[in-house]
Formats: C-alpha cells, structure tokens, sequence
C-alpha cells in the first residue's frame, strides 16, 4: 500500500494536531508518512514565476505519490488555519509534469482543540476547497478532538483509550477509501 500523506496545520511545538497525525501513524504503522510544512513559504506569484521552492516541490511530489491526503487542522476564528490553506494553495499549483495532484486525490479531514468543539467549523470550511480542486473528499467519517488537553498526556502522546480507538477505525477506514 502506498502511505497516506499526514500534514498538520499547526507550526507549534506541541501541537495537538501534529499529536493526532503521529498517533494515527503508530496505529497504523507503515501507512501515513508526515509532512512538515514549516518551510513552505508564503504564496506569491513573483515567487512561483521566478521557479516553485524546493520545500513545495519536495511535498508535490510526496503529494502525487500518496494513495492520499490526510489532515490535522486546527481551527482559527472558526475557520482553516493560515499556514495550511496556504499549503494546499502552492500543492494546487502546477509544477513541471505536476499539473492537477488534487483531481480525484482522497483526502480526509480531521483536527483536535482545546475547546469543546473539536474543530467543526475549520473541518467545514474545508470543503468548498477540496470540491473545487477536484479532490475526492472521504466523507463517511469525521473525527473532531475536543478537550485535546485532556485527551492527550503531557509528552503529547494520546492517552484517551476511547480516542484511540475512533481515531484507528478513522485511519483505517480512510486507508480502504484510499485503495478504492
């Protein structure tokens, strides 16, 4: 099976979205490759004119070679983060013979908060993106982290057995969705 690409949509350190992706990685050994996006840059035309970034062309290809996309967002004024939308906007550029890598790409979305609503809007906001580039969004299943401080141990590590279990039949049935 060829992995699932993980990118989390938080820079921080202790991200509990970046916590969610490597706990769906050990549960799923083998299946989910991470990406770091620190290094993508901001989005601007005369940057992408004068040639794409190597940081963007790396995570392309990564991208295209993906059986699919899965994403840990977090939520920002009851929407999509900043530095990920900008991510998925230099991912929809096309590169030398990458043209479209989101027509028909699987892609999942799920996300962890602090606050009660485990991130439903940011989830939703996502849609309209995906649709529009043609993505094959897995829509059988939503997996909303609430109270991530209390769903997660102080190394980061998920300690919430209940969580574990629905984030495994999340990955799982999504790496199925990713085969089909």
């Amino acid at each position: 099976m060829t992995p699932i690409l993980g990118i989390s949509g938080s820079l921080r350190k202790g991200s509990f979205n970046t916590a969610l992706l490597k706990a769906a990685q050990q549960l799923l050994p083998g299946a989910i490759e991470l990406a770091d996006i620190r290094d993508i840059p901001l989005y601007d035309g005369d940057v992408e004119s004068a040639g794409t970034p190597d940081p963007v062309l790396d995570l392309q290809q990564h991208l295209s070679a993906a059986s699919g996309l899965l994403l840990a967002t977090p939520e920002y004024n009851n929407s999509v983060p900043g530095v990920l939308k900008n991510t998925i906007d230099w991912l929809s550029r096309p590169s030398g013979d990458l043209k479209n890598l989101f027509s028909g790409k699987p892609v999942a979305v799920m996300g962890a908060s602090p606050g009660g609503f485990g991130t439903v809007m940011a989830q939703s906001a996502w849609l309209p993106v995906f649709r529009s580039l043609g993505a094959r969004h897995w829509s059988a299943g939503r997996l909303m982290v609430s109270g991530a401080g209390r769903v997660f141990d102080s190394n980061g590590d998920l300690a919430d057995e209940q969580m574990k279990q629905r984030l495994e039949q999340f990955v799982k049935e999504f790496a199925v969705f990713c085969e089909g």
